[in-house]
């Protein structure tokens, strides 16, 4: 590596304060990449679990809606679906873990019941409400961990982009800097005592 720094103490001191700083960011951001790492595990295992209760969920509404239509009829419940009163609102917020910005999905479910007449009406369709009901719950937060995981993801590529140029680039560079310095500084200064010593023998021969 050719190096183009005049070999002086400022230039050594400056450069090792740059070189610590390197070491120490190094170090934040590997220790960052490690708990990112950890809540990417952690958060994997919860979207697992919430996939499972989102397909659980709608396959159960599902079912709940066949059995109303085998027990109803089509048109009829068309009819009962037309006069349900259901209005759902998303809120979105945002929070920051670790640099990454994470979303937070709030779902809120307003209903106006009676939504008809209980006389001949099959309890399928209550239990399909109910479970369509959780099934945008579940979604919704399905949503949030899965926007979640992948804005986590992408921090720590991130950091271990900068965690791989800091280790491979920067700080290699600034050690064979200090080095150089430190050498050199060395070198003139045994050359610097060399020449003293033989401008105090001169003296003492002269003297003699």
């Amino acid at each position: 590596m050719s190096i183009r720094i005049s070999a002086t103490k400022t230039n050594l001191l400056r450069t090792k304060k740059t070189l610590s700083l390197c070491r120490e960011g190094h170090q934040l951001l590997d220790e960052k990449r490690k708990i990112l790492l950890m809540e990417i595990s952690s958060l994997t295992i919860i979207i697992e679990k919430i996939q499972k209760d989102v397909d659980d969920s709608i396959e159960k509404a599902y079912r709940a809606v066949e059995k109303a239509l085998v027990s109803m009829g089509k048109n009829k419940l068309e009819q009962i679906a037309a006069g349900i009163d259901i209005q759902v609102q998303i809120e979105l917020s945002e929070r920051k873990v670790m640099g990454a910005t994470l979303p937070q999905v709030s779902l809120s479910i307003k209903e106006n019941p009676p939504f008809f007449s209980p006389v001949g009406i099959s309890p399928h369709v209550d239990e399909a409400i109910i479970l369509m009901k959780e099934a945008l719950k579940n979604i919704a937060l399905l949503a949030e961990k899965k926007i979640s995981l992948m804005r986590l993801e992408q921090e720590f590529l991130r950091a271990t982009k900068k965690v791989n140029a800091l280790e491979k680039i920067h700080i290699p560079y600034y050690s064979e800097i200090v080095k150089f310095i430190a050498d050199r500084l060395d070198e003139e200064s045994r050359e610097a005592f060399a020449t003293l010593k033989e401008i105090k023998k001169k003296i003492v021969s002269r003297e003699s």
